[in-house]
C-alpha cells in the first residue's frame, strides 16, 4: 500500500455492457430510510456482518488521539444494541481500505480481527484475533493469525463461520516480500501471497494453507461458503502485471489452482486497492468487482450455479463514472444486489442471473476520498441495510431500503 500502489482510477467513460442489460431500467424509486448509528464520535470503517445465529451485526473503529478502539453492535429489530468494546490499542495500523471485522457462528460465539504494528516500518503489521464465547462477556487475549515472524504486511482479512462452529479466514500475507532487517513491503525477493486457515472457537489454528504465491498487494480478499465448501476470491497478479480477479475452491479437502473469473486484461503496475466481494447461497455464487482495462473504469457482476467451477457472462453495472468499492448480497438464487461508488454517489442495482438489471437505487452522496472508506450492505429481514463513513461529520451514517415494496 505504498503511494505508487494507491491508484484509484476515477475515469468517466461510457462502455458497452458485457452481458445483457435492459434499456428500461428505473432509477431511484425507493429512498433510503435513515437509522440512528450506534457509533460514537470519530467513528469510521463500518462492517456489516450476518451471523450464522441469524442476527445482523456491525463493527467499527473509533479513534481518540493515538488510541483506536474496535466496537460492535447487534441489530435488535428496530434499533442497534448498545455498543460493546472488543479491543483497543495505541499501536494499531488503522487503514481506510483494510478494516477490522467480526464473525459469528451458529452458537453465537464471536471472533474479531484488527491490525497491530509489528515494527517501525510503515507497512509492518500483524493480524491479531480475539474471541468471545456466547456464554461469556469477556474477550480473549489476542493471538497472531499467521505463523510467520517476518515484520511485513499482513491484512485484508475475510472471515466466515462454518457449520461445525469453526471459522474460516483468508488474508494477504507478505512474509515473502520483506526481510526482518527492513520490513518494507516490496523490497524483498518474493511476492504477496494469499493464505487461509481454519480456527476453532478457542482460536486454535486447525489448518493453514497457501492459496496463491503471487497476488495483488493491497486489495481486499473475499470469502464465502458454498454447499461444496469455502471459496476465496481476490485480485490476482501475473508476471506481466495483469491484475484480474481469481477464485480458489476447497474441493474434497484440496485447494484448486487459481481460476480466472473473467479476463478483463487490466494491466496496471500498482495496486488499485479495490478487491472483489462475493455472496453465496448453497452453490449459487455472485461476485462483484472493479476493473479499468484500457482506462475504462467498470463495475461488473458475474454468477455461478456450481459453486464457482464455472461462470456465465459478466454484467456491467456502472453508468460511466465508476470508482468501485463494491459490496454484494444475494436476494435468492436468481437475484443479487450490488452496491458501489459512482462518482460521489453510493448506488446499488438489483440484477438477475440472466443479466437483467431490474432496479437501480441512489442511496447517498459521499466523498471519493479515502476517508469515506468502503460502503457496506447486508440483507436482513427483507431490508437492505447500508452503512458508510461520513467524512464531514467524522461519523457513521446508516439506513435501509425495504425490499418488499
Amino acid at each position: 500500500m505504498k503511494n505508487k500502489l494507491y491508484l484509484l482510477l476515477l475515469v468517466t467513460v461510457i462502455t458497452m455492457s458485457c452481458g445483457s442489460k435492459k434499456d428500461s431500467e428505473t432509477t431511484e424509486v425507493k429512498k433510503i430510510t435513515s437509522i440512528e448509528s450506534p457509533a460514537g464520535a470519530n467513528a469510521e470503517e463500518p462492517n456489516l456482518v450476518k451471523g450464522l445465529d441469524g442476527n445482523l451485526y456491525m463493527s467499527w473503529i473509533e479513534r481518540n488521539e493515538k488510541m483506536a478502539s474496535l466496537y460492535f453492535s447487534k441489530w435488535e429489530g428496530e434499533k442497534w444494541s448498545n455498543p460493546e468494546k472488543i479491543a483497543e490499542g495505541d499501536d494499531w495500523f488503522v487503514n481506510w481500505a483494510d478494516y477490522p471485522a467480526i464473525a459469528v457462528n451458529k452458537s453465537g460465539d464471536m471472533i474479531a480481527h484488527y491490525l497491530q504494528k509489528s515494527d517501525t516500518g510503515t507497512y509492518t503489521y500483524d493480524v491479531k484475533l480475539v474471541a468471545k464465547r456466547a456464554f461469556s462477556d469477556e474477550w480473549s487475549a489476542p493471538i497472531k493469525l499467521h505463523s510467520d515472524t517476518v515484520n511485513a504486511e499482513h491484512g485484508f482479512v475475510s472471515m466466515q463461520p462454518l457449520e461445525d462452529d469453526s471459522f474460516f479466514l483468508s488474508w494477504l500475507d507478505g512474509r515473502n516480500t520483506a526481510s526482518n532487517e527492513g520490513g518494507h513491503h516490496g523490497h524483498g525477493n518474493g511476492a504477496m501471497t494469499i493464505r487461509a486457515a481454519v480456527l476453532d472457537t478457542d482460536l486454535t489454528i486447525l489448518s493453514e494453507s497457501e492459496l496463491d504465491s503471487r497476488v495483488c498487494d493491497c486489495c481486499q480478499t473475499s470469502a464465502a461458503v458454498t454447499t461444496n465448501g469455502p471459496i476465496v476470491t481476490y485480485r490476482d497478479r501475473s508476471e506481466d502485471e495483469i491484475r484480474d480477479m481469481s477464485i480458489v475452491r476447497l474441493v474434497d479437502g484440496q485447494w484448486t489452482s487459481a481460476q480466472n473469473i473473467y479476463a478483463d486484461g487490466w494491466n496496471i503496475a500498482g495496486c488499485p486497492v479495490n478487491g472483489p466481494k462475493t455472496a453465496a447461497m448453497e452453490n449459487n455464487l455472485a461476485i462483484a468487482w472493479f476493473s479499468a482495462p484500457e482506462g475504462e473504469a467498470q463495475v461488473k457482476v458475474i454468477f455461478s450455479n456450481d459453486g464457482g467451477a464455472s461462470f456465465g457472462n459478466p454484467v456491467k453495472l456502472d453508468e460511466g463514472n465508476a470508482v468501485g468499492r463494491v459490496d454484494i448480497e444475494l436476494l435468492n438464487e436468481n437475484k443479487a444486489i450490488v452496491s458501489w461508488l459512482e462518482g460521489e454517489n453510493i448506488v446499488a442495482a438489483m440484477v438477475s442471473t440472466n443479466g437483467e438489471v431490474i432496479q437501480r437505487y441512489n442511496i447517498a452522496t459521499t466523498s471519493q476520498s479515502r476517508g469515506s472508506g468502503f460502503p457496506q450492505i447486508a440483507i436482513h429481514n427483507n431490508k437492505l441495510m447500508v452503512a458508510w463513513t461520513d467524512v464531514d461529520s467524522k461519523s457513521i451514517k446508516m439506513g435501509y431500503l425495504n425490499m418488499l415494496n
